[in-house]
Parts: C-alpha cells; sequence; structure tokens
C-alpha cells in the first residue's frame, strides 16, 4: 500500500477533452482501489473553459491548484471557431500551455509511438516497412530553442513587416534532455539517435558536440546523428530503425507529429513533459497527443486510449508506480486484441474488430484493469 498522497490537477479543457477525462478518471478510480492508493484528484478550467469561467485561458485559480499539486493531467485546449477573436498571446495554446511548460520548467517531452500488430492496417506504411512492430519514444527539448528563444516579435520595415524568431540553445539545456534520452534508452532496445541540422545552424553544431560528450558516458548505448529532412525521410522509408529519438523543441514537434501518424490514430498517442525530481517524485504533465476535435465533441465519438495511457504515463514517470502503469497499459493492449475500436482505429474488414464510442472504450479498459 501507498501511504503517501498524490495530487493531481485534472485541466479536462476543451472540445473532446471533457469526455475523454471522464475515462480517464474511471481508470483512476479503478486503479486507486486495486492499489490501494491515497489519490487527491482535483478538476479545473483551463483554456476556453477558464475564459468562459474566469476570463483567461490559465485562470489563476487553476495554476494555484497545478502549484499544489505533484502532476497535472490535461485534456486539450483551443476551438479553432474562437481562437482568432483573441490576441495571439491570449489563445489557449500560448496563454495555457505554453505557461504551464515555462511555469514549471516542463523541458522533456517524451511521446510513446507504437502500432499493435492487429493494428497495421491502420498504418499508412506498406506492411513491409512496418517489419515487426513499429515502437518509437520521441524525446523532445521542450523549453528551449525557437519557441521561446528572444527576441521574438514583428515588426514594421519600408513595405510591409518583418517577423524575427530567435533559435537559442545553452549547454546545460542540452545536457539535461541528453541526460533524459540516454537515460530512457537504458530502458528499452538501447540506442539513440540525436536529430538536428549541423550542416546549417549554429545551435546544430552545438546540439551535436553536447549529445556526442553526454553520450560518451553511455557506452551500453549506441549512439547516431542525424540531420533533421533526413530523420523525417527515414521516419517514412524505415521507422522500424529507431528507438529513441532525441531532439530540440521544434524539430521534436514535427517529428514528433510524423512518428504519430504511424500509429495510426493521434487518439493512441499519449505523452509526457517533466520536470524536476524533487523527494523521489518527478513534477509532470500529461496529456493526449491529439487536439480538441470540437467536430465530434459531445458525441460519444472520441478515442480515450491517449487520455488513458497519459494516466499510465503519470503513475509511471512522476511516482514510480510501474504496476499501476503496466496494468493500464495491458489493459488498453487486451482491449485491442479484442477488436474494440473508436472509429478512428475501425476498419470494417477487420473481422474481429467491432465499433465502439468513448464511454464504452472506457467501461472496456476499466473491466480489463
Amino acid at each position: 500500500m501507498n501511504s503517501s498522497i498524490i495530487r493531481i490537477a485534472a485541466l479536462a479543457g476543451d472540445g473532446i477533452g471533457p469526455e475523454v477525462m471522464r475515462e480517464a478518471f474511471k481508470v483512476l478510480e479503478t486503479v486507486r482501489k486495486k492499489y490501494q492508493l491515497k489519490l487527491e484528484v482535483t478538476e479545473a478550467p483551463v483554456g476556453w473553459a477558464g475564459i468562459d469561467a474566469a476570463g483567461k485561458a490559465l485562470p489563476d485559480a487553476t495554476l494555484d491548484l497545478c502549484r499544489r499539486s505533484d502532476a497535472i493531467l490535461f485534456g486539450s485546449v483551443g476551438l479553432p471557431d474562437r481562437d482568432p477573436t483573441l490576441a495571439k498571446e491570449e489563445r489557449p495554446e500560448r496563454a495555457a500551455l505554453l505557461r504551464i511548460r515555462k511555469e514549471f520548467g516542463l523541458f522533456a517531452n517524451l511521446r510513446p509511438v507504437q502500432l499493435p500488430k492487429v493494428l497495421a492496417y491502420a498504418c499508412p506504411l506498406r506492411p513491409e516497412r512496418q517489419g515487426d512492430g513499429i515502437d518509437i519514444l520521441v524525446v523532445r527539448e521542450l523549453t528551449g530553442g525557437m519557441y521561446f528563444g528572444q527576441p521574438k516579435k514583428t515588426e514594421e520595415i519600408p513595405g510591409g513587416h518583418r517577423a524575427i524568431d530567435t533559435m537559442v540553445y545553452t549547454t546545460p539545456e542540452i545536457e539535461r534532455i541528453t541526460q533524459v534520452a540516454f537515460q530512457a534508452a537504458r530502458l528499452r532496445r538501447k540506442k539513440v539517435t540525436s536529430i538536428d541540422k549541423a550542416n546549417v545552424l549554429e545551435n546544430g553544431v552545438l546540439w551535436r558536440d553536447v549529445v556526442s560528450r553526454i553520450g560518451r558516458e553511455y557506452p551500453d548505448i549506441t549512439l547516431e546523428h542525424m540531420f533533421v529532412d533526413n530523420g523525417a525521410m527515414q521516419l517514412m522509408l524505415r521507422p522500424t530503425q529507431f528507438d529513441v529519438m532525441l531532439c530540440e523543441n521544434m524539430f521534436g514537434d514535427i517529428l514528433s507529429d510524423e512518428a504519430a501518424a504511424l500509429a495510426g490514430s493521434l487518439g493512441m498517442l499519449p505523452s509526457a513533459s517533466l520536470g524536476a525530481t524533487t523527494a523521489g517524485r518527478t513534477f509532470g504533465f500529461y496529456e493526449p497527443a491529439g487536439g480538441t476535435a470540437p467536430d465530434i465533441a459531445g458525441k460519444n465519438l472520441a478515442n480515450p486510449i491517449a487520455q488513458i495511457l497519459s494516466v499510465a504515463l503519470l503513475f509511471r514517470y512522476s511516482f514510480g508506480l510501474t504496476d499501476a502503469a503496466t496494468a493500464i497499459e495491458a489493459a488498453v493492449g487486451k482491449v485491442i486484441v479484442a477488436g474494440l475500436r473508436t472509429g478512428d482505429i475501425f476498419n470494417p474488414a477487420d473481422p474481429v474488430a467491432r465499433k465502439v464510442g468513448t464511454r464504452e472504450m472506457g467501461d472496456a479498459i476499466v473491466a480489463a484493469i
């Protein structure tokens, strides 16, 4: 029995966020009972839900709750039809997501991309390119690079405007994300592919130098370097060559979404954004890789698996509760093998497939736990 209290801030957000979060709550409660955990889960608004409730995408009360919590379980934010009504810096992705990343020093994003063999048909690649299965972990630096570098502005010039984004990296920023990648590789197939653009960018040269130096501290791990354009191509040509992909912020943003396509649906992919470790706990932010999908919100159509697998990552990375994490992941695997499919992964030609809704999928996973 775990005697310490696990405090989770649950921010469902917009669109399908509340629906898939509801299924995650079912899983949390089941795991709490099974492993006799002391969970304290508190909900709060964020995104347009936060704007409607308190006038801004990340209300002060929501941020205070996050500060008092050990981890954040996040849904999704942003509504395409409403976002343009706000100034850029006030829109949910910037005002909520980017601020949370910076506020809590969430410097490492881990996105596992797995394609179960029974879903091979959902992958856009031919079977021969899938090998024995696709299993990639993208490790993305999250608080540096072009997204946060200064100066960042748009200014008037004769004849129009000039937009400036600055791509900046320091040695310590590269060192800490590299350590995360190599430590993750030790628990997998012991290979790191570092992505850069060292043939063009100064920060790419520094990135490669630092990663190479850190790599020498891990003689049991194979390290290779790859330019980002080649990396994008290789993901499509031979994805099974990758184990851990180590990327700076913008490259990781792009390549992790490209890799996500290999799993057939964003609805299958969780992610973890990690900060500092204190007293054996790592503060983390856990969310599905997909968006708010407002076109299917409220229709019992959304795939809750990514949100549920985010709960598994939460237990594993923030609290070291490997048994609980593994039980959730195994339950998802059982349900998929049994043929249950939400619309995004359904194939009518599959003789074992049975189309189900958001609630039914959540209930089946709970039963399998």
